[in-house]
């Protein structure tokens, strides 16, 4: 299990622009992203299997498309359990919050994609510690 894009957005809505590193703040998000702040989604997660799966030979999808702030190999991410918490790499911590979301209007992203994915297997979370996060940081469940 471990981090294979991070993609960060100034503003909320767009497609994101992926990054080699971000610094995660407790309590709040990612520094930077549109989408911190003090609630309970502060981080968003899909796994780098779903999006491949959403691409078809017509039409390449990129990490950030779907507005995920990080993407993961070898995480079902839509199958984890509210509460769950993770830790990722050395020392960043979160906790499972939502899976999946509901879209009230149609997005950027939906009309670049023509789907959106990030309703059904998108996953939250809110951080519990703050540290730096890179891609190629390995994950794992804490207990």
């Amino acid at each position: 299990m471990e981090i294979v894009s991070i993609a960060i957005s100034k503003k909320k809505g767009t497609i994101k622009k992926c990054v080699d590193e971000v610094q995660l703040i407790e309590n709040h998000g990612i520094k930077g992203d549109a989408h911190a702040g003090d609630w309970h989604r502060q981080l968003s997660f899909l796994s780098s299997e779903s999006i491949e799966q959403a691409s078809s030979d017509d039409f390449k999808l990129n990490f950030g498309d779907f507005a995920e702030n990080i993407a993961t190999t070898g995480i079902d991410w839509k199958n984890q359990i509210i509460g769950t918490i993770f830790q990722l790499g050395e020392d960043a911590v979160v906790e499972i919050t939502q899976i999946g979301k509901e879209c009230h209007k149609k997005c950027a992203i939906y009309y670049r994609t023509g789907d959106c994915i990030m309703p059904k297997e998108g996953v939250f979370a809110k951080i519990l510690k703050g540290g730096t996060i890179r891609v190629g940081d390995k994950i794992t469940t804490r207990k």
